[in-house]
C-alpha cells in the first residue's frame, strides 16, 4: 500500500455554528484554544479548559489515475465521539478518542473529481476525562491507496520464533534466528519477502527472502537470519521486511509482476516472564519505568513524531527504560521512537471499564466497543519490539466485585488470543479496591454524577467570588486531597491491610503480571503468600525507587516499577505540585494547570527528583555504567521555611542551580543524590557537613547561602573520594539567551550541533539545521554573562518567528492562566519553551528567526538553518 500524506488542508469550526472555517493542519489540538474559564465543566481535571463539539473539512481531488483502486482513511487519534462523513454520507463511527481507525472508502471518493472529508469530533459532553485531553483531530491522517487486490492494511504480523545463537568461540556453529510472517492479503495470489538491516553498519546480512502462496488470504513465511542483531535496550537493531503480492492470474509473460508491496520495521528480540523474572533475549531486565500522558506540553495533545521523540529521549536520558501509556493507548509515534531509542513500552488500553470515574467518560460505550478497541491497539503494536506488556486498564475498582473480576479474565484471554507473546496486566489501587468492597469506593456512577451537578450548579451562580468556597471535592479530587494532606505514606501502609489482599487476590488471578498501584509495602508478604505471582510497581512514588530496586534486585517476581510519573502534564491540576505563593496561590483552584507530579517538568527541564531517579535506579552513564552520583540540587533558597501547596506525589521541590542571588545570609537545603558510603558538602572549598547514607541514595545539608560554588563529594567506605560535582552562582549581567535544545525528531532533522544565542540581539547561527516540516524546541532562558540560569529572574517575554510556525510558547509553571498559543510567556523559575515548525515548503539554505524579548530591553535572536 502507498500512503498518501492527509494532514493539510483542513479546516475547523464549532459545530452547529455560522462561523468561518479557519484553515488548521493536523494534528490538530482544537481545546488548546478554547478559553479557560473557573466556570469550567471539567474544573482542575481538564485544566479549567471549556468543552465544544468541532467539524472539520477537507477538499481533496484523487488523481484519476487512481480510479479502481482500493482507498482507505486512516485516523490515528480523534477526541471523541468521532464522525467521518465522506461526500454526505456518514461513513464511520468510533467513539473511543485514543484508538487510531479506518475507514474504507473506495466506493466514496471519485477519482479526478472534488470529494469532501467531515469529520465531527465531540467533546462539550464535559466533565469527560480526569486529565487534559485535547479536542479534535490531534493526531495524523493518512490515505493509504492499493490495487483493489492487495495485502491487508496492517496485515503483516512479524514473529521472533528463535533469537539463534551467538559465534561460539569454541568453534560452535551458531544458530540463525527465525522470524515467521503471517500476511493477509484480500485474494489469493502468491507473497515474497525480503529482510535488510535498517543500519547496514550495525548487521552485514546477506540477501534473506522467501515466498508463499496465500491460501484463504494468508501466506505464512518462515526465515532464518543469520547472526542477528538482536533489539535489545542497549542496542536497538532493526531490521525491514519489504512484502510483495502479486494476484493469482496477474503474471506478465516474463515474469510476475508486483501487485502491491508494503514495508514493516522490526527488532528481532524474545522475552519470558517467570519465577526468574522479567527477560530479553535471555537476560534478565529490571523493568525502571515512568507513566507518561499523552499530552505534549506547549503542544497539547497534538502528537507530533518530534514531539514523541523527544518524550522517549529524555525519558531514557533521565534514567528509565520503559514508559507507561498511561491510561490510554499510545500514538503510532511514540512506538517508532521506543523502538529506534531502545525504550520499553508497556501500552494501556483504558481508564475505566463499567464505573463511570467522570460522568461522560467511556463507561457508556465500554460493552460494546473493547473488543474491538483492544483489537486495534493489538494490531498498533505487535510489530513493535518495544512494547513488551499489555494493560487492561487503570484502577479499575471493577475488579474487587465479581463481574470485573470475571472481565479481567474475559480481557487477559482475548489477549491472549490476539497475541500470546506479550504478558498481560493492569493497574489495581490495592488500597482503593478495598474501599469498593466497603461501599465507599473512590469512584462510583453516583459520585460521577454528583461531580457533575455540582460542575453544573458552578456556572448556574456564576458567582466568581465565591465559588471556590462553594465547591466540595468528590471522587479524585477528595482522595487526592486526602492523599496531599496525609502524604505518600498513607496510601502505602493502608494497601497493608488483610482486606486489601482479599480484594484484589481475584482480579490479580487473572492476569499474567500483578498490577500493583501503590502497594509497595505489600511485595515481600505477597511474594512468600502467592508463590506464582509476578509483581509489577504499575504506579509507584518517586521517593520508593531506591528501595523497590535494592528489593527487585534480591526478587526477580518483581518485574518492574512505573513511578508517576516521568514528565508534567496538562490537567488533574495540582496533584503533584509544590508551589510557593509568588507563583501560584496554595489553593488548587482556577488557573492553575499543570499535575505538577513529573520527575520532569512540562517543559522537559529535569527536577532534582529526576537526578535521585538516576541513582537511585542506578541507570546507565554515558560509559554504560551504573550512575551512582553525585548530583546536587537546592530547593529555592528566597522560600525557605515558608508553605507551599501540598501534594504526596512530590518528594522535593529541589533543583540543580546554586544562582539564588540576593539571598545571602539565608539557609539554604542542599540535597545530595549519591551512591556512596558518605558525602561531605562544600561551599567555596569550606566543608560545611560530611553525612553517612543508609537506606537511600538522598542526603540531605542546610547551610548558609552565599555567592561560588557548592560542591558534593562521594566517599566509598574507605574513605576514598569517588565523585565530585559543583554548582556555581550567577554573576551581576542579566541576559536573555535562547537555545535550540532538541532538533532531533525521527528521520526528519540534522544534527550538525547546538546553536545558541547571543544575548542583547546578537545571532550566531549555522550551527543547526533542521529539514523542512519539522519541529525545534527552544529553550529560552535568563542568564547571566556565562550561561548560567537565573532561576529568580522574571519576565515577560515576547516571541516573534520570522519564516516558520509558532506552534507552542509557555513554562513549565503548573499555574499558568495564560495560554501557550499566544506569543507572550511568563518565566519559571528563569526559563520558558518555544517550539518552532520549519515550514514543509522551506528549501535548503533557508533560514528561520527567532527573536525573544521582555519589557526590561532584553533580547535574543536565533537562526535555525533550514536542512
Amino acid at each position: 500500500m502507498k500512503a498518501i500524506e492527509f494532514n493539510h488542508g483542513w479546516a475547523y469550526r464549532h459545530l452547529d455554528t455560522d462561523e468561518a472555517f479557519v484553515p488548521v493542519t493536523v494534528p490538530h489540538d482544537a481545546m488548546l484554544a478554547e478559553p479557560r474559564t473557573p466556570l469550567a465543566a471539567s474544573g482542575l481535571n481538564s485544566g479549567w479548559f471549556e468543552g465544544r463539539d468541532y467539524e472539520y473539512v477537507k477538499r481533496f481531488t484523487p488523481d484519476a489515475a487512481l480510479a479502481g483502486s482500493s482507498m482507505i482513511l486512516e485516523f490515528e487519534g480523534v477526541y471523541h465521539d468521532a464522525e467521518v462523513w465522506v461526500n454526505g454520507e456518514r461513513s464511520a463511527y468510533r467513539p473511543y478518542g485514543y484508538t487510531n481507525f479506518t475507514v474504507d472508502v473506495t466506493d466514496r471518493f471519485v477519482a479526478g473529481a472534488e470529494n469532501e472529508v467531515r469529520v465531527i469530533a465531540r467533546n462539550a459532553d464535559q466533565p469527560n476525562s480526569r486529565w487534559y485531553s485535547g479536542a479534535g483531530i490531534y493526531r495524523p491522517v493518512t490515505l493509504w491507496v492499493a490495487p483493489r487486490e492487495h495485502i491487508a492494511l496492517d496485515g503483516v504480523t512479524v514473529q521472533t520464533l528463535s533469537i539463534g545463537t551467538a559465534l561460539d568461540i569454541s568453534g560452535g556453529v551458531p544458530e540463525p534466528a527465525r522470524v515467521r510472517f503471517t500476511v493477509e492479503t484480500t485474494a489469493p495470489g502468491s507473497v515474497s519477502v525480503e529482510v535488510t538491516a535498517v543500519d547496514p553498519s550495525r548487521s552485514a546480512i546477506p540477501g534473506i527472502d522467501g515466498s508463499a502462496v496465500a491460501v484463504d488470504g494468508k501466506a505464512v513465511i518462515e526465515l532464518d537470519v543469520p547472526n542477528p542483531c538482536l533489539w535489545s535496550l542497549d542496542e536497538p537493531d532493526l531490521y525491514s521486511a519489504r512484502i510483495r503480492y502479486t494476484a493469482a492470474g496477474e503474471t506478465a509473460d516474463a515474469a510476475p509482476a508486483a501487485v502491491d508491496e508494503t514495508t514493516v520495521t522490526f527488532g528481532i528480540r524474545e522475552i519470558a516472564w517467570g519465577s526468574e523474572g522479567f527477560k530479553i533475549n535471555g537476560e534478565r531486565v529490571l523493568i525502571q519505568g515512568a507513566c507518561i500522558h499523552h499530552d505534549n506540553g506547549v503542544l497539547g495533545a497534538c502528537a507530533y513524531a518530534d514531539a514523541e521523540e523527544r518524550k522517549i529521549a529524555l525519558m531514557k536520558a533521565n534514567g528509565y527504560n520503559a514508559i507507561r501509556s498511561a491510561h490510554n493507548p499510545c500514538s503510532k509515534a511514540l512506538l517508532d521512537a521506543a523502538d529506534r531509542l531502545g525504550v520499553l513500552v508497556m501500552d494501556e488500553y483504558i481508564d475505566h471499564w463499567y464505573i463511570h470515574k467522570t460522568q461522560h467518560d467511556y463507561v457508556d460505550h465500554f460493552d460494546e466497543w473493547w473488543r474491538r478497541d483492544l483489537t486495534d491497539m493489538v494490531v498498533k503494536d505487535r510489530n513493535h519490539p518495544s512494547v513488551v506488556l499489555y494493560s487492561t486498564g487503570n484502577e479499575v475498582g471493577e475488579t474487587a466485585q465479581p463481574r470485573g473480576i470475571a472481565l479481567t479474565r474475559e480481557m487477559t484471554d482475548f489477549l491472549h488470543g490476539l497475541d500470546p507473546t506479550r504478558p498481560v496486566t493492569c493497574g489495581i489501587n490495592i488500597f482503593f479496591n478495598f474501599l469498593t468492597t466497603i461501599g465507599v469506593g473512590q469512584y462510583s456512577d453516583k459520585k460521577a454524577a454528583k461531580e457533575a451537578e455540582a460542575a453544573e450548579r458552578r456556572r448556574e451562580a456564576g458567582d466568581l467570588d465565591t465559588l471556590e468556597d462553594k465547591h466540595t471535592a468528590v471522587g479524585s479530587e477528595f482522595f487526592n486531597n486526602l492523599a496531599g494532606l496525609l502524604g505518600a505514606g498513607f496510601m502505602k501502609t493502608m494497601a497493608t491491610l488483610p482486606p486489601c489482599d482479599w480484594a484484589t487476590r481475584g482480579a490479580f488471578a487473572n492476569m499474567d503480571v500483578a498490577g500493583y498501584n501503590y502497594g509497595i509495602k505489600r511485595y515481600a508478604h505477597d511474594l512468600r503468600k502467592y508463590p506464582k505471582r509476578l509483581i509489577l510497581g504499575s504506579e509507584t512514588f518517586c521517593s520508593d525507587a531506591y528501595r523497590f530496586r535494592e528489593f527487585a534486585k534480591r526478587n526477580p517476581r518483581v518485574i518492574g516499577d512505573f513511578v508517576w510519573a516521568g514528565m508534567d502534564y496538562m490537567g488533574e491540576t495540582g496533584i503533584g505540585s509544590w508551589e510557593y505563593e509568588d507563583y501560584a496561590p496554595l489553593r488548587i483552584g482556577y488557573g492553575w494547570l499543570t499535575a505538577g507530579s513529573g520527575r520532569l517538568d512540562l517543559s522537559g527541564r529535569p527536577l532534582g527528583e529526576a537526578y535521585y531517579t538516576r541513582v537511585a535506579l542506578e541507570a546507565p552513564d554515558a560509559d554504560g555504567r551504573p550512575d551512582r552520583g553525585p548530583y546536587l540540587a537546592v530547593c529555592p533558597v528566597n522560600h525557605t521555611g515558608d508553605r507551599h501547596s501540598p501534594s504526596a506525589w512530590k518528594m522535593s521541590n529541589a533543583i540543580d542551580s546554586w544562582a539564588w542571588n540576593g539571598c545571602e545570609g539565608r539557609r539554604a537545603n542542599v540535597e545530595v543524590y549519591a551512591r556512596a558510603a558518605s558525602v561531605a558538602l562544600l561551599v567555596n572549598g569550606r566543608e560545611v557537613a560530611r553525612k553517612a547514607l543508609r537506606g537511600d541514595c538522598i542526603v540531605r545539608f542546610s547551610c548558609e547561602w552565599e555567592p561560588g560554588e557548592v560542591t558534593a563529594v562521594s566517599y566509598d567506605e574507605s574513605g576514598r573520594e569517588i565523585g565530585r560535582r559543583s554548582l556555581r552562582s550567577a554573576g551581576e549581567r542579566t541576559e536573555l539567551r535562547a537555545a535550540v535544545e532538541w532538533p532531533v525528531a525521527g528521520d526528519g532533522a540534522l544534527v550538525i550541533g547546538i546553536d545558541e544565542s547571543v544575548a542583547d540581539g546578537g545571532v550566531r547561527s549555522g550551527s543547526v539545521a533542521v529539514r523542512p516540516g519539522h519541529l525545534a524546541f527552544v529553550r529560552v532562558r535568563y542568564t547571566d554573562e556565562s550561561g548560567i540560569t537565573k532561576p529568580l529572574e522574571r519576565g515577560i517575554v515576547h516571541a516573534t518567528v520570522d519564516g516558520g510556525d509558532l506552534l507552542g510558547f509557555g513554562s513549565a509553571a503548573p499555574h499558568n492562566p495564560g495560554s501557550f498559543l499566544d506569543a507572550d510567556s511568563d518565566t519559571y523559575y528563569g526559563e520558558t519553551l518555544a517550539v518552532i515548525r520549519v515550514p514543509e515548503t522551506a528549501v535548503r539554505g533557508d533560514t528561520v528567526t527567532a527573536t525573544f524579548a521582555d519589557d526590561a530591553g532584553h533580547q535574543t535572536t536565533l537562526a535555525i538553518a533550514v536542512a
